[in-house]
């Protein structure tokens, strides 16, 4: 994030909300979680991920790694670019879209796990506000999980799939299902 004089946080990105030029909350993600779930459980396979059986649906699990491995991809995907304009500028050259690809492929390969997007914890809290809205359900196939192998009373991978209500609920409340959740406790707690 780039600083002004006064230490300020200035807009480095196309993805924050800026008052007076200045960013204001909120993180630098190419595309949100909500979004991506939605998509992702519409059979879509946004951000490149793998496309599902909407009827059957997908375990929590697998959603949370398509979510981190389609961030680490657009991270990449955009790094790489900036990387080859920058030196096509440098270089005072065309834009060459092999050497952005290669960029991109170096940047993928480099990233770790770990260093994209929400934990896995904060992804089951946000997983369990859609439950609780309604807009995701569980579609009724199941399968053992690893953790079942050792302990056979462990619980299983559920997959889970979009209801019609989902399917219907602007993309607004798809960005922010605590808000639809709790109407107005946000503007409250800013107010």
């Amino acid at each position: 994030m780039a600083r002004g004089k006064s230490g300020d946080r200035k807009l480095k990105g196309p993805f924050l909300k800026t008052k007076g030029g200045k960013a204001v909350g909120g993180f630098l993600r190419p595309f949100g979680c909500g979004w991506f779930i939605r998509e992702f459980l519409m059979g879509n396979g946004p951000q490149g991920s793998t496309r599902i059986n909407t009827a059957a649906g997908a375990p929590q699990q697998d959603i949370f790694e398509q979510y981190k491995l389609a961030l680490m991809r657009a991270s990449a995907e955009e790094r790489g670019t900036l990387e080859e304009e920058r030196r096509a500028k440098k270089e005072k050259r065309a834009f060459d879209p092999a050497k952005a690809e290669a960029w991109q492929e170096h940047y993928l390969s480099k990233l770790h796990y770990r260093s994209k997007g929400a934990r896995y914890h904060s992804f089951v809290v946000y997983f369990s506000n859609l439950r609780r809205l309604g807009w995701v359900e569980p579609s009724g196939e199941v399968e053992p999980s690893q953790f079942q192998e050792n302990y056979p009373e462990g619980a299983p991978r559920v997959y889970y799939c979009l209801t019609e209500k989902g399917r219907l609920v602007s993309p607004d409340d798809w960005r922010d299902p605590l808000n639809a959740l709790y109407p107005g406790a946000r503007a409250r707690s800013m107010a």
